[in-house]
């Protein structure tokens, strides 16, 4: 395995990682203005779990983690970050898409982590599948405490939104492939 040798910036180390989170957020931020409504569940189908899964191989685990703490940090304070619909605020985390929001942190660390050096296309692969199930996960367990029932859950949270979800992680695979090893070794 090669060591990767730090790529001259203008900017200091510690900037350039500020920054990375700032823009981790924002992309985050801006997926969730796309939103689509879909009848018979509270859950928009939105951009976010894409960019979640990019931000987070991109990032790596740490920087990915904190660009999505951040970024709740930013809704629960009320800001217009969260999708168009729903409550604001703190509200909205404790609402039918909570569950996936505060499990947008633990996504983007473990795909960061799986994704590695980003050189192994599988390995991208299989570290946006493990991000999208763990985002599911977390809506499910919401939902579940919101409606009592996990097969209710399920029909409200997870089944609408599979098919879309497996064509992300091939996506975000490609999209990846190209893109961390270069990024990673300016942070």
């Amino acid at each position: 395995m090669q060591a990767q040798t730090a790529v001259a910036s203008p900017l200091p180390l510690a900037a350039r990682r500020v920054i990375a989170v700032l823009l981790g957020a924002a992309l985050v931020a801006i997926a969730a203005q796309i939103a689509i409504p879909l009848p018979g569940t509270p859950v928009p189908m939105t951009l976010q779990p894409l960019a979640v899964l990019l931000v987070g191989g991109l990032l790596g685990p740490g920087l990915g983690a904190s660009a999505m703490l951040f970024y709740l940090a930013l809704g629960a304070a009320g800001l217009p970050v969260f999708t168009p619909f729903g409550l604001p605020g703190v509200a909205r985390l404790l609402g039918p898409t909570g569950g996936y929001l505060l499990a947008y942190p633990v996504a983007a660390f473990v795909v960061g982590r799986i994704a590695g050096d980003g050189r192994r296309l599988a390995r991208l692969a299989f570290a946006a599948l493990a991000g999208i199930v763990l985002i599911h996960l977390g809506g499910l367990a919401q939902l579940v405490m919101l409606t009592g029932s996990v097969s209710g859950a399920a029909r409200l949270g997870t089944l609408p939104f599979v098919l879309s979800d497996l064509v992300k992680v091939p996506l975000v695979a490609l999209l990846l492939k190209p893109s961390v090893s270069p990024l990673r070794a300016r942070l």
